[in-house]
């Protein structure tokens, strides 16, 4: 278990960087679509090539981010039920979901998407848009994100493993929660 621990502690660090990094591909995709009006109000000219980057930069975002949104337990789940069970129940869902859905899930994406990949680097693929971009690199963007969503699926395995054998603390112990705006909490009531 030791040496699954420490590979899960490898792939958390690795999308820790990586999601913290891709944050900054927001701003420049904003920056591009700002650039991209202003040329087009300005000079009434533009560029499929570079609204196809804007699109490129958010999808990387969004498909990076997705494994750092895991590996802080951000991700999206039903709390109606979940939040009332004990942490040990929690503990079992979060890694029955994670063992029977998003495995599944995200295997299934990376063994289709590499034919996909594939065939679109080999052919060169373009855009069909005038001016537009060569497509694999958006492709191959899909790839990697799921394969780093699906290594941290692993590493999110491993540890709900060590979390209920006690062999390591819960990395999300009950209230260490953010603290809620008093404000918000009027409006919820």
């Amino acid at each position: 278990m030791g040496a699954l621990l420490a590979l899960s502690g490898l792939i958390d660090r690795i999308n820790e960087t990586i999601g913290k990094a891709v944050s900054w591909l927001i701003l420049v995709a904003v920056l591009v679509s700002a650039g991209n009006a202003i040329v087009r109000k300005v000079f009434n000219t533009s560029s499929n090539a570079w609204l196809e980057l804007q699109w490129y930069l958010f999808g990387a975002a969004f498909m990076f981010a997705a494994a750092y949104t895991l590996k802080q337990n951000e991700h999206i789940r039903i709390d109606l039920v979940y939040a009332a069970l004990s942490r040990r129940k929690q503990h079992w869902i979060d890694l029955i979901g994670h063992v029977f859905f998003l495995m599944p899930m995200t295997i299934l994406m990376i063994w289709l998407l590499i034919p996909y990949v594939s065939l679109s680097w080999r052919s060169g693929e373009m855009s069909t848009n005038s001016g537009g971009l060569i497509l694999w690199p958006a492709k191959a963007i899909l790839l990697a994100g799921f394969v780093s969503l699906a290594a941290q699926g692993l590493s999110e395995i491993v540890k709900k493993i060590a979390v209920i054998r006690g062999l390591i603390p819960d990395p999300f112990p009950p209230g260490d929660d953010p603290p809620v705006d008093p404000a918000l909490k009027e409006e919820v009531r």
